[in-house]
């Protein structure tokens, strides 16, 4: 019996919907009913077990979560979900991916909390494909009975709903916002400063709109310090820089780039030219500036004008580079210094003017650039780290 329940519910967590959202499935009554029959008769639940075998998760995913629910005593809730969730047209990654994240939602009741919501959801005029697409990325949130409020909201300022689910993988949390005390307030305060409501489609604002208003405040008050203009293309960018890190974790970055050598009007430049380059990590900062100057040879003033310089991968894209302009210039194939040019191009761009028209003349400089890109980094190209 238990072998022909574990045989069901694969089937279950393969096959598609074809059932409306007002009723549950035959499928799905029958896995029920089955769930009820077999989980008092069966050996006492084994939560990581479960999560591996039935919903597809790693072991060391299954080891996490399973604290979550280990309070279960059976499988019966957890079958019961992702029945459920089968039924409604989820596929299987992606359960296994909210499994992974939101183990809890295996703990819903299904008659109380998900099939209420699916209802609200198809009322408010979501077709049964595009509730199963947000299922995933709502996580905890589908279970809000706030839910469909929330989502109305959301929908009216992004536009669409492929937006909102775009602003769903940048910013999970967002279906969960307060829209009363936070997102109401930080909408008609970025409007009394004059920001058109058409910006706050784009998906990336939606970091910026859930903070705290007096985060968001926080932040236009630096952002004024530092000189971006409201009319430039970089303040929205400045804004979401600003917004999700602490003024103290800006100082810190700050205080980085000034030990590496950065004057204050280095620092004012680059902010304004990519303000994002104050989300990169402190560690990053230092290994690109020691990098960019100690090896490459680059000016400060030079990197301040061309600040992404700073959020490129040392290890994939900076030192692989650099290497294989040497290497072309110790065989004198290759008069050219490493630069911005050769550091921003795309990785096509890259290959076809400095990899693929001297493969004949150095055979196998595709594989020793490729190899260069998997390699880690000299330890004496490296910062030292103080003791």
């Amino acid at each position: 019996m238990i072998h022909l329940r574990a045989r069901i519910l694969s089937f279950l967590v393969h096959s598609p919907s074809r059932h409306p959202a007002s009723r549950f499935s035959p499928i799905f009554a029958l896995h029920r009913n089955l769930s009820a029959t077999t989980s008092t008769a069966a050996s006492p639940f084994a939560a990581e077990d479960y999560l591996v075998a039935t919903c597809g998760v790693t072991r060391a995913q299954a080891l996490k979560a399973s604290k979550k629910i280990s309070h279960l005593k059976s499988s019966s809730k957890p079958d019961a979900v992702l029945a459920f969730l089968s039924d409604l047209g989820v596929p299987r990654s992606d359960i296994t991916t909210l499994v992974a994240v939101d183990p809890r939602f295996l703990c819903a009741s299904v008659e109380r909390t998900l099939a209420p919501r699916v209802t609200e959801l198809r009322e408010l005029g979501l077709s049964r494909p595009q509730v199963a697409r947000l299922v995933p990325l709502a996580l905890c949130s589908f279970r809000s009975s706030s839910l469909s409020r929330n989502l109305d909201f959301w929908l009216s300022v992004f536009g669409s709903y492929d937006k909102l689910l775009k602003a769903l993988r940048m910013n999970s949390g967002l279906l969960a916002a307060d829209l009363d005390k936070v997102a109401k307030p930080n909408l008609a305060l970025l409007q009394q400063c004059g920001l058109s409501p058409s910006v706050f489609s784009e998906p990336f604002i939606s970091r910026v709109l859930i903070r705290t208003p007096q985060q968001v405040q926080d932040a236009l008050v630096h952002i004024d310090k530092f000189g971006v203009s409201q009319n430039s293309r970089m303040f929205l960018y400045a804004l979401v820089a600003f917004t999700v890190q602490s003024p103290e974790k800006l100082t810190d970055k700050i205080q980085v780039l000034e030990t590496l050598g950065w004057s204050h009007g280095d620092v004012l430049l680059a902010v304004k030219k990519m303000p994002g380059i104050l989300t990169v990590s402190e560690e990053r900062l230092q290994r690109n500036m020691h990098f960019l100057t100690k090896v490459a040879g680059l000016e400060i003033s030079y990197i301040a004008q061309r600040p992404v310089l700073l959020k490129y991968s040392l290890e994939r894209r900076l030192f692989p580079r650099y290497r294989l302009l040497k290497l072309l210039s110790a065989k004198g194939l290759l008069d050219l210094r490493f630069d911005y040019h050769a550091a921003s191009l795309s990785e096509k761009k890259f290959l076809g003017k400095f990899v693929h028209p001297y493969k004949e003349s150095l055979p196998g400089l595709a594989d020793v650039y490729a190899s260069s890109c998997d390699e880690k980094i000299p330890m004496e190209l490296l910062p030292k780290k103080e003791n």
